[in-house]
């Protein structure tokens, strides 16, 4: 029992701050307002449904539900119980939610009544709840270890399915640090979790104010009253937007005449965003843009240490190392660039993911050389780390990832496709859209159809914004004959 003594789970710490200031404001949600003990009485009911279920440590809960209370309930009860908390991304296709809810097989899926009718249908025969009916008498006991898995993120995967990213509570806990010591927030700070709770601006940073004592304020996605809400009544740590949602906000604050009580940061992905827009929204909320560089894999970290100053309209966009990581630049040969050179982002620290699930080839491939290789290509400079580029091309829209492959592969599956390519557009209101390139064999095969194609098969987000048909001769190609992702870019504009 005494390395239970030295370890706290992310439950832990929330009852921690439940007996501390029980009466503490803990979750807004529209009119719904919980302190501390009542959230931590709801979490420890949950926690009693599981265990009745017979669920024990290491199990897989899946999660289908919209933004509210009832899904932090089952992410904490899974804290305590040692089990996974599964997040399903509800935009996804049924082909894509059926891969990822085998790929980590739960001993139950839980739905909100908004998504119930698809989780019957994903389940396969697994036991199956509603999320705003869970809950039962009895005591249970908090079991979880630091490396414990708590969540699974999922991620799209350059083989055109998602992978199953597994976070720990260290994880977790190490990520709530780092977080608040790059930004200088504090620890009774807000968070507007208003991103999909299947993401990590959803969930991790509302499990990170909980563990802290701050207030959560959950919103049912991107809603602008209801962000300038929020920010006239709490003091706000970090302010999560991405690019569309800015001019938004923008337009609400200044309808309404706001009063922002105060913000410690503001937004992400500042290179998706233009500078005169960065400069208005720090002159609207009195904080700094964050110029952030992380991944579901790493948290925050490694580069989200840079804070733009108000007002101001960056030419560039070089990012600062976060605290309680160790970033590495390293060449084709493995070995660490000099100052000037383009490497890989290697990384090691506390905030790292545990790998994905049930994916032994991948992790190995990952974390070869015992750092996690991210795929991203930087630069060291004297003013930072100058983002190149990604090596395996990942399309950023809208805060949401997306691979090529996962639409090359639909288009693929057309026979009247000779050859195809998916690249990125910039785009003013989503940062980056998909566009996609097709040499055909068959008239027949037009926009529409291919449109088509893809909305039966993919998420709405993931669906290319324009389709480009080319002689096949057109493609440029490299000696060994494969397709210049690069230069088709250029070719579309």
């Amino acid at each position: 029992m005494m390395e239970k003594a030295f370890a706290a789970s992310v439950y832990d710490l929330v009852a921690m701050r439940a007996r501390a200031t029980p009466q503490a404001l803990a979750i807004v949600q529209g009119g719904m307002r919980l302190g501390y003990a009542e959230v931590l009485a709801c979490v420890d009911a949950v926690a009693a449904d599981f265990a009745a279920r017979g669920l024990v440590r290491g199990q897989r809960v899946a999660i289908l539900s919209e933004n509210r209370f009832e899904y932090t309930a089952v992410q904490l009860a899974c804290a305590k119980l040692g089990l996974i908390a599964a997040c399903l991304n509800w935009r996804l296709s049924d082909a894509e939610m059926r891969h990822c809810v085998e790929l980590v097989d739960p001993s139950l899926l839980v739905a909100s009544p908004r998504h119930l009718a698809l989780g019957e249908t994903v389940t396969n025969g697994r036991p199956f709840a509603a999320i705003d009916r869970l809950g039962a008498a009895g005591e249970t006991a908090s079991v979880a270890e630091p490396e414990d898995g708590l969540l699974i993120i999922y991620t799209s995967g350059t083989t055109g399915l998602p992978k199953a990213a597994v976070i720990s509570h260290r994880a977790e806990v190490a990520r709530m640090c780092a977080m608040r010591l790059d930004m200088g927030m504090a620890m009774t700070d807000a968070y507007v979790s208003w991103a999909p709770m299947f993401h990590m601006g959803g969930t991790e940073h509302l499990l990170a104010t909980l563990m802290c004592g701050g207030t959560g304020i959950i919103v049912d996605g991107f809603d602008a009253d209801a962000l300038v809400d929020a920010l006239e009544e709490f003091p706000i740590g970090w302010l999560m937007l991405v690019p569309a949602t800015i001019e938004p906000l923008l337009e609400r604050l200044e309808a309404r005449d706001a009063r922002v009580r105060g913000v410690k940061a503001a937004g992400c992905m500042a290179d998706l965003v233009p500078s005169a827009t960065i400069a208005a929204i720090t002159r609207a909320l009195g904080a700094p843009y964050l110029n952030s560089f992380g991944a579901t894999e790493t948290g925050m970290p490694p580069l989200s240490a840079d804070l733009i100053p108000v007002g101001t309209m960056p030419s560039a966009f070089p990012k600062r190392l976060s605290l309680l990581c160790d970033l590495r630049l390293l060449g084709a040969d493995g070995n660490e660039v000099p100052d000037g050179a383009t490497g890989e982002a290697c990384v090691r620290g506390p905030t790292l993911f545990s790998g994905y699930w049930n994916a032994e080839a991948t992790n190995a491939e990952c974390f070869a050389g015992g750092w996690f290789h991210m795929g991203d290509l930087f630069r060291r400079t004297p003013s930072g780390y100058d983002f190149v580029g990604r090596s395996k091309y990942l399309i950023k829209s809208g805060g949401e990832n997306i691979y090529p492959a996962e639409i090359e592969r639909v288009l693929f599956a057309d026979a009247r496709v000779n050859d195809a390519i998916v690249v990125r557009r910039p785009d003013p209101q989503w940062g980056e859209v998909p566009v996609a390139v097709i040499a055909r064999n068959d008239p027949s095969l037009d926009e529409q159809v291919v449109m088509q194609m893809c909305r039966d098969a993919l998420a709405g987000y993931k669906q290319p914004k324009a389709v480009r048909f080319i002689a096949m001769e057109a493609f440029p190609r490299s000696a060994s004959g494969k397709i210049i992702r690069e230069e088709v870019e250029a070719m579309i504009g």
